[in-house]
């Protein structure tokens, strides 16, 4: 089903993009010569968490789980986001 809806929405050739949404990364190509992996995965209390999981707990397990996304594409980390 998530495969299928990434397919029906976001799946349109855009300017930039090597590499769009399905992947374990994006690949963007914001200059000649480069390629910037881009990896957001969300986390869901119940399913990838419980509420009495430590903050510190739950910052490793979503470092982790977008720094796997991003060594399964070959990419070396340079700059992480929360949100």
């Amino acid at each position: 089903m998530e495969f299928d809806l990434i397919a029906r929405h976001f799946t349109r050739a855009t300017p930039g993009a090597v590499l769009g949404v399905g992947d374990d990364c994006a690949l963007l190509a914001p200059t000649p010569g480069m390629q910037l992996a881009v990896s957001s995965d969300m986390l869901l209390e119940g399913r990838h968490f419980s509420p009495q999981d430590s903050p510190a707990g739950l910052g490793h397990k979503s470092l982790a789980v977008n720094l796997s996304d991003l060594a399964a594409m070959g990419a070396t980390p340079r700059w992480a986001t929360l949100s």
